[in-house]
């Protein structure tokens, strides 16, 4: 991959992630969606982008899975999920624990009478071991009424250890790889909103074990580059390694919008200007679907000048993280309100 005139970190060994990333954070140069020549190719109304060293080509924008639990009227939802894909998004989000599964049943019911074969389908579990991966897994498949899963992710990589027991013998990366050579799930990621650490200690397991991944999701925003930054010190690694970059809570869930620092359209044309492969927004009615697509419409790639002025208006109000409450807070964190979803405690 031509990266032009920006340089990524080299990092020596899998060992040398975390000091490098500390070494990064005081001069980093920002990466855009131009140095990486993914800027996308424009299709009716969306943008696609390739999705890392897969060849598939995703929609800029993703539809959040979570969200479209949230309106108490199903059909609504479906309706929203397939006037999605009629305008162009192909990316679909989801996760075996939303709203106890009714984010995948719902999306199960959009996606009959064709809609299946018009999409990326993501969705991710939370099982740390082998057996509760495979029950995850198959209860996936069923919800989605799907025989296959595009991009299967490990959800909520947040603590230290997670890796290690992901790649453990028997741990959940078997059954994973059991369900890609079956043919259930496609392309392997994971996903994390806690600390870019995290991230890079599971890209270092991964490597030791011989083992790439294909997808990574974390949070990429405004405020995200002040502190604890996924896109500082994760974002090259993954441009690096041609590993596909999911950017998620590009407004904080909502909280972002409430430091009055930025706009809904300016929180999307950030993270759509960084080298993302997909920014997974939450979608729960019609006037957010238009605010998606007015984003994708007025989006030109940025200048250094104009990400910098974006950079200096958020600076005060991201300074502590208050405002990315996923970092630092257990607000988000729903394997730790609900450890038994990781199998190792009984339900």
């Amino acid at each position: 991959m031509n990266i032009g005139r920006r340089n990524l970190i080299k990092f020596a060994s899998a060992s040398s992630l975390v000091a490098a990333g500390l070494a990064a954070s005081s001069k980093y140069t920002p990466l855009f969606a131009q140095d990486v020549s993914n800027v996308g190719v424009k299709e009716g109304e969306m943008l696609y982008r390739q999705l890392g060293r897969t060849g598939e080509k995703v929609s800029l924008i993703g539809l959040g899975g979570h969200h479209i639990g949230r309106p108490k009227d199903e059909q609504m939802a479906i309706a929203l999920i397939r006037k999605a894909i009629d305008r162009g998004i192909n990316f679909m989000d989801n996760c075996w624990d939303y709203h106890d599964g009714g984010s995948e049943l719902r999306m199960g019911k959009a996606l009959q009478n064709g809609y299946r074969d018009k999409v990326f389908l993501m969705t991710k579990i939370d099982g740390r071991t082998k057996k509760s991966a495979a029950e995850q897994i198959d209860q996936s498949l069923q919800r989605l009424r799907t025989d296959r899963i595009d991009l299967l992710q490990h959800h909520e990589i947040i603590r230290l250890e997670d890796p290690d027991r992901v790649f453990a013998p028997g741990g959940s990366m078997e059954a994973v790889l059991e369900a890609q050579t079956a043919g259930k799930v496609r392309y392997i990621g994971f996903t994390g909103h806690k600390d870019p650490y995290v991230h890079l200690r599971m890209l270092e397991i991964a490597k030791q074990n011989n083992f790439r991944f294909d997808a990574v999701q974390m949070p990429l925003n405004v405020m995200d580059a002040h502190f604890r930054s996924f896109e500082r010190q994760v974002l090259p690694v993954l441009v690096r390694d041609e590993i596909g970059v999911l950017g998620m809570k590009s407004m904080g869930d909502p909280y972002i919008l409430q430091s009055n620092t930025v706009s809904p359209i300016e929180c999307l044309h950030y993270s759509m200007n960084l080298p993302t492969s997909t920014v997974i927004t939450g979608i729960e009615k019609m006037s957010i679907l238009d605010q998606a697509f007015e984003a994708v419409k007025t989006f030109e790639p940025m200048s250094e000048e104009q990400v910098s002025a974006l950079l200096d208006r958020t600076r005060e109000a991201a300074a502590t993280g208050k405002y990315e409450l996923f970092k630092t807070s257990y607000k988000f964190d729903g394997t730790a309100k609900n450890p038994e979803w990781l199998g190792y405690i009984d339900s």
